[in-house]
């Protein structure tokens, strides 16, 4: 058995199935296996791993970094939650588009967002704990946000009436960001 990659509609974004092992004392799995991952394209080296814990209805995002944008690998532990990922780089044929997915302590899959795109994600259960690695530290300076019901983006988050920090209730819309404060799409 080897564990299954999905491609998405938005190159870079990928679905990751790992290998689930269980029996009667309940599951293994691995996270993560560098090798394995570099075999399936993830080649990138994360260097943080950050745990996040929110309670049913909340909201994070969208968020990216700049000069110090993060590749992520995402995973939840424990509940249910809509993972988002949105193209923001300028240039880019798939600029302002947006794919989501569940992912859950249930269903194991993993989420990898390449750098230069906006990240976020909302809370199905009752409460959540998401795991996501990432491939540069996190710089408070570098950090920029846009705005979680951008009209143009038009995201389903499948909530209603989100729970927001102040910061996220204040991000501007895509459009009302300028070109130097977004990533440029560079083609392979």
């Amino acid at each position: 058995m080897s564990m299954k990659c999905h491609t998405t509609p938005l190159p870079g974004i990928i679905h990751i199935e790992p290998d689930v092992f269980k029996d009667d004392r309940g599951f293994f799995m691995e996270t993560y296996h560098q090798r394995k991952y570099f075999e399936s394209g993830i080649d990138r080296v994360f260097v943080q791993d950050n745990h996040s814990h929110s309670k049913q209805g909340t909201l994070r995002g969208l968020h990216y970094q700049l000069k110090h944008a993060q590749c992520k690998l995402i995973y939840v532990i424990s509940g249910e939650v809509f993972d988002v990922a949105v193209d923001i780089r300028c240039g880019s044929p798939t600029f302002g588009k947006w794919t989501g997915t569940k992912i859950s302590s249930e269903n194991k899959r993993q989420v990898f967002v390449p750098a230069n795109f906006a990240h976020g994600f909302s809370v199905l259960s009752e409460t959540a704990d998401v795991i996501y690695k990432c491939t540069d530290f996190y710089a408070p300076g570098d950090e920029y946000g846009i705005f979680w019901a951008d009209p143009t983006i038009n995201i389903d988050w499948k909530i209603e009436s989100p729970v927001l920090s102040k910061k996220d209730e204040q991000n501007p819309e895509l459009s009302q960001i300028p070109e130097k404060f977004l990533p440029v799409y560079r083609a392979a």
